[in-house]
């Protein structure tokens, strides 16, 4: 089990150094001078340019650059400074990930809390009304995209009822609209997955078995189907919530909440090339932490997974310890 949580660990090494290059190098060859859009006129003066590019770090080539941005990160977790604001990013970033990852987290619980059992409850009542509403409302939600549902319900509920807030993270009624517009394609996703898996666990044999032992309806769907489950609805659930932290982009952008999103995307519009080397950094960081936490996950739920990696001594004690056909005759 050990040696299965290091490989995946090790594995996270050269994806995060993939990452850093392939973006250092698209925001390095990107149009623009940040430079002249830092000094304006002043930028005609070669004095004041070339003072303004040593300051900055710009002075080198890519490769002089590109090393000790990755330097820079790998000794002291420093992604440099704004080129807008001059603020340390690395500052920016613990500020505004909290906001990000509670959020989200809010998002993925309700996913769950509303997915789960609503596909639960359309495999156990297959064909019936509720199945046939449940899956219908599930495919529209599943057919409009994520920024729609969010400017509907804000033009909906902020603009016309004005029951919510349009904005900020002021109170508790203004994380419903957003938690919500993050949550509901989760939610359909979910409800489906559910339906679907659940439908191909109730059939098999051991779930019979369990109702002609005279179990009730309830434990059988708890203890035995549903644990037979988890395997793709937790590949669901990390893949869901990777989606949530690469699209917070657009649910904070349209409701103005001061996180991760919103910082990436104010750096792209100022061509705040750190800013936006900084937070895709951390953004991939988190994707990467997260398929770790499934994987290690299915080593868990899965024993055929954990029976990979056990040691051959300890694979040899099983093998010996476990009953020949001699013995057993």
């Amino acid at each position: 089990m050990l040696k299965y949580i290091i490989k995946r660990i090790l594995w996270i090494i050269p994806v995060m150094l993939g990452v850093i290059i392939i973006v250092f190098t698209i925001t390095y060859f990107t149009p623009g001078d940040p430079v002249v859009t830092i000094l304006g006129k002043g930028a005609t003066d070669p004095d004041r340019y070339a003072a303004k590019a040593a300051e900055l770090g710009l002075d080198k080539g890519y490769i002089g650059q590109l090393t000790s941005y990755i330097w820079g990160i790998v000794s002291r977790l420093d992604f440099g400074r704004s080129f807008a604001s001059n603020v340390p990013i690395s500052v920016e970033i613990a500020n505004r990930l909290p906001i990000t990852f509670r959020l989200n987290i809010v998002g993925l619980l309700l996913m769950v809390a509303i997915g789960l059992p609503l596909g639960m409850i359309s495999a156990i009542k297959q064909y019936s009304i509720l199945d046939t509403s449940l899956t219908s409302i599930a495919l529209i939600g599943a057919a409009i995209p994520g920024f729609v549902v969010a400017l509907l319900a804000l033009v909906l509920f902020g603009v016309v009822l004005r029951w919510l807030p349009l904005s900020g993270l002021s109170s508790f009624k203004s994380w419903i609209l957003p938690v919500g517009s993050s949550a509901f394609g989760g939610v359909t996703v979910f409800l489906r997955m559910t339906r679907t898996t659940m439908l191909e666990v109730i059939r098999q044999d051991y779930i019979r078995t369990a109702r002609a032992k005279g179990q009730k309806e309830g434990i059988v769907i708890r203890k035995h189907a549903l644990k037979n489950c988890l395997i793709p609805l937790t590949t669901v659930f990390g893949g869901f919530l990777t989606t949530l932290f690469s699209g917070s982009i657009i649910v904070e952008t349209i409701f103005a909440i001061p996180g991760m999103g919103m910082y990436l995307m104010s750096g792209i519009t100022a061509r705040d090339y750190p800013v936006i080397n900084g937070v895709v950094f951390m953004i991939s960081f988190l994707i990467c932490a997260i398929n770790l936490i499934v994987d290690i996950a299915y080593a868990f739920i899965d024993p055929r997974i954990r029976s990979q990696y056990i040691s051959k001594k300890r694979e040899a004690l099983i093998e010996a310890l476990m009953p020949t056909e001699g013995d057993a005759a």
